[in-house]
Parts: structure tokens; C-alpha cells; sequence
């Protein structure tokens, strides 16, 4: 099992020389990531600052030299392809191929889209989700693309460089369980990054919904021939080994192989350096 430090994209951690001197922190603490939140309102944090995740990220690559990096997760239906191609491919290189790119719908959707005039329509964005998610395989290898779809279109364009990673980073896919959609579409890729209805960001899921979850992916990855696949779990932990090893041992044996460590969404420290800073500091759990 790899261990993940995850923060927001704003508050404290809006500021990229602060994500810098997180993900360096990370670095030397062990932990194997540092994902961030990529988010342009989310009013329920309203008054707060918030950065862009890409230049975030940036920060963090160029602060550290082991570590894997990345969104958990980026609204693919927010962004033209070209553009967040041309985004991960960038910082793909810059860290020597460390990218992870975790992708969703994301939310809240009311604020995410239809505060900038944008549909809410969950069907239409789940559309421009797959449809960009292949759109971005293929322009990430630096190969002429030519695509007429339902939402976009390109025309003989070959975006260079293409990414370190061949043919592209690993695509973790986000979502809500019990909801089957979601968890369908991260079968076809490289991983899957849920939360849970009944644990939300920063709570420890149940280790028998993670075992129902694992058992419907794998019957909708018959197909795959063996293809590595991640299932990232997260939630936050004790600085206890002996504590963080009873909540986390059962979930690595049901098969997550990602811990990532959050702070409670509802909780005071969501966004604030210090308490963020002590628990990396202490290092990631000991199994």
C-alpha cells in the first residue's frame, strides 16, 4: 500500500510557495503523493482564497523529486481538452512523468458550472466526461488527433511534447458509491478514487462497502487481462501508529492499495497549514 497527503486548493494551501513547502515536507516525511482539490468556487468555503491546482502542482514538482503528484480530482466537463491536455502534459515533463490525473464530474455542480452559465445537466456532463476523458489519452501522446463528437471537435492537431508516461498518466476516475456509474466508468481505466455516502471526505469508509465496491469493480474488469489497477481510500488518521494501523490494516486487506490522508471537510483544519504540516511531519502509517 502507497500513502497520499491530500489537501484543498485553498485557504492556507491557496498560496503555492505553502503547497511547496507541504509536498517538500511530504517528500521527506515518506509519504509516495500529494494530491490537491481543483476547485474554482465552492461556496460552502466562500471568503476564502483559492489557487489554481495546476500551479499548485507546479510548485510542489519543482520542491520535490520522488513523489507523485496530482488533482483528486479535476472536473474534466469544466475545461476544454486542449487546454487541460496541454496542462498535465506540461507538468508531466516538468516532473519527470510523477503526474497521477484523478477525474470526475466533481461538484458542487450548481457552483462548479451553472454559477459561470454552464449546464447542471448530470447527463450532459457525464457525456463531456468520457468524451474528454479519450480525447486527453490521445493528445497526450503527441500523435495528429482528429475527432468529430457530440461535444467537441478537433482537426489534425498534435499537441508536443507529449508526456514522459506512455501512453499517458494513470487516470483515477471519482464518484460516489453506491452509485454504479461512476465506479463503471473508473473500471475502464486505472483506478478508482470513491467517496462514500455514508463517509464523506475525511471519514473512514466501511470494510464492507470497500469489499461490495472491489467485487463490482473486478466483475466489470473481466475484460482488463491484468492490468494494474488502484483503489484509493482515504480518510484521516491518528499520528498512533498502533490507531492508524487498526483503521487502515482492514482496508489494505479488503484490496485498497492507496491510503490517502485527509482532514475532516467539516473540520476546522481543512485548510490550514499547521495542523496539515504536523500530521505529515509525523509520516505516513506503519502497516
Amino acid at each position: 500500500m502507497r500513502f497520499s497527503v491530500n489537501i484543498p486548493n485553498f485557504g492556507d494551501f491557496a498560496d503555492p510557495r505553502t503547497v511547496a513547502t507541504v509536498a517538500a515536507a511530504a517528500e521527506q516525511a515518506g509519504w509516495d503523493g500529494l494530491f490537491v482539490w481543483d476547485h474554482v468556487l465552492h461556496r460552502h468555503h466562500r471568503g476564502r482564497p483559492f489557487g489554481d491546482p495546476w500551479m499548485l502542482l507546479t510548485a510542489a514538482a519543482l520542491a520535490t523529486s520522488r513523489i507523485r503528484l496530482g488533482t483528486l480530482l479535476t472536473p474534466v466537463p469544466r475545461y476544454r481538452p486542449q487546454q487541460l491536455a496541454r496542462q498535465v502534459a506540461t507538468l508531466d515533463r516538468l516532473s519527470n512523468g510523477r503526474v497521477t490525473f484523478a477525474a470526475g464530474l466533481g461538484g458542487p455542480v450548481a457552483d462548479e458550472y451553472r454559477s459561470f452559465g454552464d449546464t447542471a445537466e448530470p447527463a450532459v456532463l457525464a457525456e463531456r466526461l468520457d468524451e474528454g476523458l479519450d480525447l486527453l489519452r490521445r493528445l497526450w501522446t503527441g500523435e495528429p488527433v482528429t475527432h468529430h463528437g457530440r461535444h467537441y471537435e478537433i482537426r489534425d492537431v498534435a499537441l508536443l511534447p507529449a508526456t514522459v508516461q506512455r501512453p499517458g498518466p494513470p487516470v483515477w476516475i471519482g464518484g460516489f458509491w453506491p452509485h454504479r456509474a461512476p465506479m463503471r466508468r473508473a473500471a475502464r481505466w486505472d483506478g478508482a478514487a470513491p467517496l462514500f455516502e455514508t463517509a464523506r471526505h475525511g471519514q473512514v469508509p466501511d470494510v464492507a462497502e470497500v469489499r461490495e465496491l472491489l467485487g463490482y469493480l473486478r466483475r466489470h474488469r473481466a475484460d482488463a487481462a491484468g492490468r494494474p489497477f488502484e483503489l484509493v481510500l482515504g480518510g484521516a488518521t491518528s499520528t498512533d501508529p498502533a490507531e492508524a494501523r487498526d483503521v487502515i490494516g482492514p482496508l489494505r486487506d479488503a484490496g485498497a492499495t492507496w491510503w490517502d490522508e485527509r482532514q475532516l471537510q467539516t473540520g476546522p483544519d481543512l485548510d490550514r497549514l499547521p495542523p496539515v504540516l504536523r500530521r505529515i511531519e509525523a509520516g505516513p502509517p506503519v502497516l
